[in-house]
């Protein structure tokens, strides 16, 4: 019999989880904090959840392994030395689960991405590798949440996990957690990979085809930086945070909302920036559900802050509040639906939107800010000859360093770009927001570009 696996997605967050059964019984790995999606699918293809597997102690989201157990009665399987709340099945390297009568999994232990990581082998004829932050597609977990005093300790761990890995059967299938646009990842995975096994990743993993001292340093070189919420995320997880509450927040008339946003308080607007261009309420923000909608607000937004929720609909709110529970961000203080003229009676708000080439011909014309708010890896890569760059996590506390000035906006894509110029616009400054690729665009419109 083979095991049939379920993967559950997080493309904001850029992880898996995975629901692995046997038609009967089911064990789960890293289930994110919205259980709900692990126990509806479980119900659809009729299985019982008897056992819950944590790689690790998240750095990057709120774990649901706790309250999955809680609700179906699992065992709940975490390190044993882990220093946790919590009643659980104290795990340790070389331990064998067996999971109902036809699967069997096997604990190995592969530090690296944090000291007391775990990796699952689910044996059999087509073994399977549960590799959480240690071997991802093409890169590893990376080294420094912990702390820049351990980076290089856990990258040299890191090595030889990998190559501990590495000495399954070729067939392994490879099953991590992170490395699908997750910030833990230490480097870029491989472009578009949807599956991955032991002797693909020995011919293209760097962990892999490196030597020890040129992974290390390469890695170490490569770091750069990543969500502010991170600090957040263990404490919760080394507690056992409970089940969210996923109902509606209360619905905020005009007056709230203009009282919210005197009071200096964030109000989130949730649509595209395209929407957001077209007409918003002064002084919100735009962070928009179309991208990495969580990871960007708990990037930014000060922890503990109140924010409310502004969408076009209620099932945009209810997905936000879905995205914000997973890095514990648990009750907006409100929200509202509609459009701009249902939140305010004030004038409405415009973004004026732009291309490169726009760019380059307004600065034939008259001295403009060029801003880049990409991270300091992608600046060094290649940048408008000129820009100032300003990570745009970085914006908020560095509002002062923004030249005065028409200020022309950017990122790699529009996104990031979006959420600065609302930023931005909101201080009173005047803004376009150059919403284009500069991979595809920023070479042939014109402007000069410089690399570092």
């Amino acid at each position: 019999m083979t095991p049939t696996v379920l993967t559950l997605d997080t493309p904001s967050l850029g992880d898996r989880s995975y629901l692995v059964h046997d038609g009967r019984v089911a064990f789960v790995i890293d289930p994110q904090r919205d259980i709900d999606r692990v126990l509806d699918l479980a119900d659809r293809v009729g299985v019982q959840i008897t056992h819950v597997f944590e790689t690790h102690i998240h750095n990057d989201y709120v774990t649901g392994g706790y309250a999955l157990a809680e609700r179906t009665g699992a065992a709940y399987h975490v390190n044993a030395d882990d220093q946790v709340s919590f009643e659980r099945v104290p795990t340790r390297d070389g331990d064998v689960v067996p999971v109902g009568d036809e699967m069997v999994v096997r604990v190995v232990h592969t530090p690296g991405h944090t000291f007391t990581h775990l990796s699952y082998v689910l044996e059999g004829e087509t073994p399977m590798v549960f590799s959480g932050g240690s071997l991802l597609y093409g890169s590893t977990g990376r080294p420094d949440l912990l702390g820049m005093a351990h980076a290089s300790t856990l990258a040299h761990h890191q090595f030889h996990s990998a190559h501990r890995l590495a000495a399954l059967p070729d067939v392994t299938q490879v099953m991590p957690t992170h490395g699908f646009g997750s910030f833990c990842s230490a480097t870029a995975t491989t472009e578009g990979a949807t599956g991955s096994t032991i002797a693909q990743e020995r011919r293209f993993n760097p962990a892999l085809t490196q030597d020890e001292e040129t992974f290390v340093e390469t890695i170490l070189a490569g770091l750069d930086d990543y969500p502010a919420y991170y600090v957040h995320m263990a404490p919760r997880n080394v507690d056992g945070p409970v089940e969210p509450d996923l109902s509606l927040p209360s619905l905020a008339d005009k007056a709230e909302l203009r009282r919210r946003l005197e009071a200096g308080e964030w109000v989130v607007d949730l649509r595209t920036r395209t929407a957001f261009a077209a007409g918003h309420v002064p002084g919100t923000i735009n962070i928009g559900l179309d991208g990495q909608f969580s990871t960007y607000l708990g990037w930014l937004i000060p922890w503990g802050t109140p924010l409310t929720l502004l969408g076009a609909t209620p099932e945009e709110v209810a997905e936000a509040q879905r995205e914000l529970v997973r890095i514990g961000i648990d009750r907006p203080a409100a929200a509202a639906t509609g459009r701009p003229e249902d939140w305010t009676d004030g004038p409405i708000g415009t973004q004026v939107r732009a291309t490169f080439a726009d760019l380059a011909q307004v600065r034939h014309h008259r001295p403009v800010v060029v801003l880049d708010v990409r991270r300091g890896s992608e600046w060094r890569a290649g940048h408008v000859d000129g820009a100032v760059n300003i990570p745009l996590h970085q914006l908020i506390e560095r509002i002062d360093d923004v030249p005065p000035g028409e200020v022309w906006v950017h990122c790699a894509a529009g996104y990031r770009a979006s959420m600065a110029a609302s930023i931005l616009t909101a201080r009173g400054r005047q803004v376009v927001h150059v919403d284009d690729s500069y991979a595809m665009s920023a070479a042939g419109s014109g402007l000069q570009l410089v690399a570092v």
